[in-house]
């Protein structure tokens, strides 16, 4: 027996109207009035002389009018899926409908004869109500086949909030791993284009100290731009300039240097009182010749001496400096010196040029530092000073050779024939573009007490700098012969000068030695020379025997050490 409320059990009835969401059955409250029973199968000639009864007979016999019986009340029907028990007949009950007595209504509901009043509709969920009955099993058939109903089944529902929140986990680990991924990748791509950008940046460096020959081991000395040409074999472009002060008298002399393999640019200053040698054999200074010889004799003994090939003379007279500077708009550079203004009247006036760093010189104290000498000191202060001022004025010149050039030719001077204003001014343009770069010096020719080169000077200044090497004679010009006393006898070089003189070589002063020799030597670097130096040997009255292969001084053919055993009685 269930525990579950059908029609016909107790005073109140409900009807089924559905499952909640576990699947149990939900009732509701069926108004409590009397239904009018309609019987499909009641007879339509029964009478009306029967009672108004509560159902009709189906097997009633003819002749009578079943009553209609109707609700205009909302009724539902009440279906029970579950087992019922046994009823037995209710009192007055007659299958077939005889008699006027009260129909059993199968339903449970009895009916009765006028309306009853309509009650609210309630929905109704029993408490503690059971779930339906279920069929007993029945037995298995031996094909092992079962006969399932629809009612059999309840089809609930399953929440799938659980699989939402796996799909939504799913989701936040898969875009977790893919920004993962992602960052990795922009890590790599960014490892990579630093790897890259680095590496340009060290080809580009190296490339750069190769060119500019700051590489280790990639370029040799003296030389720029990784080239490993020797010093003799590079190209250079010089002229000497000669500072005339018109106002003091007095020369200074400097050669400038465009080195256009090594792109370096040089100014070599030039002591007056280097030793030269006029075209008769004379030995003189750079300041005597500068004033008697003039322009080319001058370049041709440098030449001789310096092993050189200089291309044109610049004569700069002092007025000509003061223009220039002014036309390049002033100077800076590092004066050493207070210099007194030489137009002053009274002494102890203010100098015109102060001594200190970054000092601004006007075309006139720039001619006033050019040309100072402070009493006591040597030609060589003054000449620094000069170097100072020229180095000042390329800075400061265009490096775009039209406009060099027409700085050159509102000068209005009148220069060497083999110097003109375009060549003059494309030459300053190219070292006024060095020395604003910082790949330009100044260095001092060094010269001995009495005016010759030292082997140090040839290796230091006229072989990296100049490029001096001894210069082939041409065809039919005199041997050149370089001439160094070692006798302990000032007047010996004399005498040697006049023999050899006679002979027809070219002397060339080489200067006193330190110390005293023994025996002479007669010295000769190529082998083309070696004939020359037997021949010089015996106008010297030397043997053979002093003649060997060695080191020759700069711009002669044939060097020549006078010793203790030199006779000039017998040359």
């Amino acid at each position: 027996m269930n525990d579950r409320y059908d029609a016909g059990y107790g005073s109140d009835q409900y009807e089924l109207v559905g499952y909640d969401e576990y699947g149990q059955p939900v009732y509701r409250q069926i108004p409590a009035q009397q239904q009018q029973t309609y019987d499909p199968y009641a007879s339509q000639g029964q009478g009306q002389g029967q009672g108004q009864g509560y159902g009709y007979d189906p097997y009633a016999g003819g002749g009578q009018q079943a009553a209609p019986s109707y609700d205009t009340g909302q009724q539902a029907s009440v279906y029970d899926t579950g087992q019922q028990p046994s009823m037995p007949p209710a009192p007055g009950y007659d299958p077939y409908g005889t008699g006027g007595q009260t129909a059993y209504d199968p339903y449970g509901q009895a009916a009765t004869s006028g309306r009853q009043p309509r009650v609210a509709e309630q929905t109704a969920h029993i408490p503690q109500q059971a779930g339906p009955v279920r069929e007993p099993a029945e037995p298995r058939q031996a094909d092992d086949e079962r006969d399932y109903h629809t009612g059999q089944f309840a089809f609930v529902e399953q929440p799938d909030g659980d699989s939402e929140d796996v799909i939504d986990w799913l989701n936040f680990t898969e875009n977790r791993t893919e920004r993962r991924e992602e960052a990795k990748r922009r890590a790599r791509s960014r490892m990579i284009a630093l790897v890259v950008v680095l590496a340009l940046v060290a080809v580009g460096g190296v490339g750069y100290l190769w060119y500019a020959g700051k590489l280790p081991g990639a370029s040799s000395s003296g030389t720029k731009g990784g080239t490993t040409t020797s010093a003799a074999a590079q190209k250079r472009d010089v002229i000497v300039v000669h500072l005339h002060n018109t106002g003091g008298g007095g020369t200074s002399s400097v050669l400038l240097v465009d080195n256009t393999t090594t792109k370096q640019g040089s100014t070599v200053l030039l002591p007056n009182s280097l030793a030269l040698t006029d075209d008769d054999g004379t030995t003189t200074t750079l300041a005597k010749s500068v004033d008697g010889d003039g322009s080319s004799g001058t370049r041709d003994q440098l030449d001789t001496v310096l092993g050189t090939s200089i291309e044109g003379t610049w004569r700069l007279d002092t007025p000509y400096l003061q223009n220039l500077v002014e036309l390049v708009g002033n100077i800076d550079i590092d004066t050493n010196a207070d210099v007194p203004d030489p137009d002053a009247k009274k002494k102890g006036e203010a100098p015109l040029v102060h001594q200190g760093k970054d000092q601004t010189l006007s075309g006139k104290a720039a001619v006033a530092y050019a040309t100072y000498r402070a009493s006591g000191e040597a030609q060589n202060a003054q000449l620094e000073r000069f170097g100072q001022v020229m180095q000042g004025v390329l800075r400061k010149m265009s490096s775009d050779s039209s406009a060099a050039t027409t700085t050159v030719q509102t000068l209005a001077q009148i220069l060497d024939p083999s110097l003109t204003d375009k060549d003059l001014g494309t030459f300053l343009a190219k070292l006024a573009d060095l020395a604003k770069g910082g790949d330009y010096k100044t260095a001092l020719l060094p010269v001995q007490s009495d005016g010759t080169l030292s082997a140090e000077t040839s290796a230091s200044v006229v072989k990296d700098i100049l490029g001096g090497t001894a210069k082939s004679p041409s065809a039919g010009s005199a041997v050149r012969v370089s001439v160094q006393n070692a006798t302990g006898v000032k007047d010996d070089t004399e005498k040697a000068r006049v023999v050899l003189v006679n002979g027809g070589y070219t002397f060339l002063e080489g200067g006193t030695a330190s110390s005293t020799q023994a025996t002479s030597k007669v010295l000769y670097s190529d082998a083309a020379d070696k004939e020359n130096a037997t021949e010089v040997a015996k106008t010297l009255g030397l043997g053979t025997g002093a003649v060997q292969k060695g080191t020759v001084g700069s711009g002669a053919d044939v060097s020549v050490v006078l010793g203790q055993d030199y006779k000039p009685s017998s040359s």
